[in-house]
């Protein structure tokens, strides 16, 4: 019976102590390998602790390849101090980037709130009936995060987020292709090959296009197709421009028929202040002059996204300090947000 006996080096075994060649040794002063030897092990902790190959540390340090590879394994013969210097820079601004980014508070997990259940069950309502919503709601009030909380939390839902790059018919068929794991190369044949796939579950499927306010008219008719069609859901999630588009009174039979479809909207431009007191109690905040001057930064334009960004830099300055959270922190990291001219 034959025993198959690989040869290939295990995962772990590409970041072992090199041992450098007689040559390495001669060519280069003490000091200088000495300062190698550190280098590498310092090296290896990175790469091991963070998973990186040798591919991905030669990229990160900004050496080429062959001159990584005789440097990290003793060989390298040419000077050997400026590459010490590549490699020691590197590895001080990583460990640097590192240390700030473990003082930064993580993001709540996310949150129920009331404009989330409300974007729920106007989510939950086209899945059911296959009909065309539109959720327009403020920036900042976490209507992204609750569609992607809804399709991982639910079958047969599919969440495409397009931009003004992809705001064309082909460009939004592509996003769609992608996020509904479609292969199809002919572009003739995109459109049925999408529907198809929407049609295959059966029933009760909906689709998501979140910051729908960058598509043209006619990608949305294309979307009023996929429905009409293939009797899926669909829902157009972004800002008013998605929704005051069909206001106009000029906007012709087209228009007319995009609106007889729309069976429910959800529109909310200001966050409830129930949401912005759950978010704040999120980040553990409880002090109530604290409490009270993020409520103001919440009903900023950006909302919940405002409160955010100056909890973060506020926790930062808080722990350069070694001090607990305080109002201090928080106005002087809306100050120094300096955004207040852009609300």
């Amino acid at each position: 019976m034959n025993t198959h006996v690989t040869t290939s080096p295990a995962a772990g075994s590409i970041w072992d102590r090199p041992t450098p060649s007689r040559d390495f040794v001669a060519k280069h002063s003490p000091e200088d390998v000495a300062d190698w030897q550190q280098l590498i092990e310092r090296v290896r902790e990175v790469a091991t602790t963070n998973s990186f190959n040798k591919a991905e540390v030669q990229r990160r340090v900004g050496m080429k390849e062959g001159t990584f590879s005789q440097w990290f394994s003793g060989t390298y013969i040419g000077r050997l101090e400026p590459f010490n210097r590549q490699v020691r820079n590197w590895l001080e601004a990583f460990e640097e980037g590192s240390s700030l980014a473990a003082t930064i508070p993580q993001s709540p997990d996310y949150i129920t709130t009331r404009i989330g259940r409300e974007i729920f069950e106007t989510l939950h309502w086209a899945q059911m009936t296959a009909d065309m919503v539109m959720v327009t709601v403020g920036a900042g009030m976490g209507k992204t995060a609750a569609c992607r909380r809804y399709s991982a939390t639910r079958p047969h839902v599919f969440h495409a987020t397009v931009s003004p790059h992809t705001k064309t018919v082909h460009g939004m068929l592509v996003e769609l292709a992608a996020e509904l794991d479609v292969r199809e190369l002919n572009p003739a044949k995109l459109t049925r090959a999408i529907g198809a796939k929407l049609q295959r579950m059966g029933g009760g499927t909906l689709l998501i296009v979140d910051e729908a306010q960058n598509l043209v008219d006619d990608a949305i008719n294309q979307l009023r197709h996929f429905m009409d069609i293939y009797q899926c859901g669909i829902a157009l999630v972004g800002n008013e421009e998605v929704y005051s588009r069909f206001s106009k009174t000029n906007g012709g039979p087209s228009y007319a028929q995009l609106k007889r479809r729309i069976g429910k909207r959800l529109k909310r431009t200001k966050p409830y202040l129930e949401d912005i007191r759950a978010y704040i109690a999120a980040w553990g905040v409880t002090a109530e002059d604290c409490v009270q001057f993020l409520t103001g930064v919440g009903q900023k334009g950006g909302a919940l996204g405002q409160i955010e960004k100056t909890v973060k830099l506020a926790y930062m300055a808080a722990i350069g300090n070694e001090e607990d959270l305080a109002l201090k922190h928080l106005k002087a990291a809306w100050d120094n947000r300096d955004v207040e001219d852009m609300q």
